[in-house]
């Protein structure tokens, strides 16, 4: 392992050797594919997950949920906009850091932000493997989770074009369905059925359904979560001082339409509790409106693959671009850092993320924690990661507006410094109440967290 510098502002560029300059990543995307990869990161979350949230706060509760975290990653997405602009690098929120603080805080930056895009793609590739084991009864969950790994990571490190231009087309497909979706089930809509005990079970709001809407959180941040991912690729990205604003903020608005016009319209239909334990609630709420023999609700079925594969495929993307900045740059051991001689993909990290992944699929069936199986439980370490990081890099913001005021920032970020300040606290609330909620993940992730800064501090120390 190399050593990385010590300068705060450290730059970012591949490493030479004795035949010159080794390869880089290609600027190859403009500002649709850009968009493609930002709503398809998190467009998963739009078909499963999010209904858990009714279960604790109710819908009326969980819509304030949903309202105050959509506000927090608006406010993410806008002041990321200004770092990835100013800083356009593969490592994202490390590079951000990187400028603003130095080499500790910007590898407990790096590394929260892996731990949390290659703690996420298990339970999405488990969530495809049972999927395809319900339309092919003799193929295991598992053995599909692999295999969609295996697939993706090939299509990943073989053709980086193809690979977004795939991310564009399966994610407008998968928006597509839920278009249809609301459109089909909007006839069945009651606001009466909506409303009725929404307040964590009950018709008035009370103390107790604020519990209800804290405890509530970590699902509605799964209407949002890893859409930060792009600022990965602005290495990638053609002009990114002009494609990625157009893409950050039409990616977020994309999503927020689609999570309100989802969650209001399926929670109206019937009756929302028998929807709040459930992994598909969009077929059954749609079940209840066209009856279980209506072609809409085959549809729903066959294309909710799409949202999984979509957010599958470009989390891949996301772990690869930010374990190859950190092994660039020194903060992990040097092969991570390599890019394919043919291709220029990161097929290193490629490869070690989802050698993570796939270990844990199969963990899955032999680790419990908290009653809950491992993948469960490593989205929500994953969810631990992706605060940590907003919190670094709002941090880095400030700091770099302070000491680097003659930076170029081709994009500033509206309502400065009240915006970046509200993304700020409102991640240390959810940080600080998911913290509460799960004391024993959180545990583990800290424990993770300084495992990985002993091992980077130690490495730094023997290089010295």
């Amino acid at each position: 392992m190399t050593r990385p510098s010590v300068t705060a502002a450290a730059p970012l560029t591949p490493p030479h050797d004795a035949d010159g300059p080794a390869p880089a990543l290609q600027r190859r995307f403009g500002v649709f594919h850009l968009w493609g990869i930002a709503v398809g990161l998190v467009i998963s979350g739009e078909y499963f997950g999010w209904s858990y949230g009714w279960a604790t706060a109710g819908t009326l509760g969980f819509l304030v949920t949903t309202f105050m975290v959509a506000l927090m990653y608006a406010a993410l997405i806008f002041s990321y906009t200004e770092l990835t602009t100013s800083i356009p690098k593969a490592g994202g929120p490390f590079a951000y850091v990187l400028a603003a603080y130095g080499p500790v805080p910007a590898f407990l930056t790096g590394f929260a932000s892996i731990m949390e895009f290659v703690f996420a793609p298990p339970a999405i590739a488990l969530a495809i493997g049972a999927y395809l084991h319900v339309q092919y009864p003799d193929v295991s969950a598992s053995t599909a989770a692999t295999g969609a790994y295996v697939v993706f990571m090939a299509l990943n490190i073989f053709g980086v074009n193809i690979a977004a231009t795939f991310e564009l087309v399966i994610t407008i497909a998968a928006i597509a369905e839920l278009l249809v979706f609301m459109i089909v089930v909007m006839p069945g809509f009651s606001w009466a059925n909506f409303v009725h005990d929404g307040w964590a079970g009950s018709d008035t709001f009370s103390l107790h359904a604020v519990g209800g809407i804290l405890a509530a959180v970590p699902f509605a941040i799964w209407f949002f979560l890893a859409i930060e991912g792009v600022a990965m690729t602005a290495e990638e990205a053609h002009t990114p001082h002009r494609t990625i604003p157009v893409a950050y903020i039409a990616g977020i608005m994309t999503l927020m339409v689609l999570a309100f016009g989802i969650m209001i319209l399926a929670g109206g239909v019937g009756d929302w509790k028998t929807l709040a334990s459930l992994n598909d609630p969009l077929p059954q709420a749609m079940l209840s409106v066209v009856g279980p023999r209506s072609g809409y609700v085959h549809m729903l079925v066959w294309l909710g693959l799409f949202g999984l594969v979509a957010s599958f495929h470009g989390i891949i993307m996301g772990y690869s671009r930010q374990i190859y900045a950190m092994a660039r740059e020194g903060y992990l051991p040097v092969v991570l850092g390599r890019l394919h001689p043919r291709f220029g993909t990161p097929w290193a990290a490629t490869l070690a993320g989802g050698i993570v992944g796939m270990l844990a699929i199969y963990g899955d069936r032999y680790i419990t924690i908290g009653g809950q199986p491992l993948t469960a439980n490593i989205v929500t370490i994953s969810v631990f990661g992706a605060l940590t990081m907003y919190l670094f890099a709002m941090a880095s913001l400030f700091r770099l507006r302070h000491r680097q005021p003659e930076r170029v920032r081709p994009w500033s970020v509206p309502g400065y410094p009240v915006v970046p300040v509200f993304a700020f606290v409102a991640a240390s609330c959810a940080l600080v109440g998911m913290a509460a909620s799960h004391l024993a993940i959180f545990g583990i992730y800290v424990v993770f967290m300084v495992m990985g800064l002993t091992v980077y501090l130690i490495s730094r120390r023997a290089e010295a």
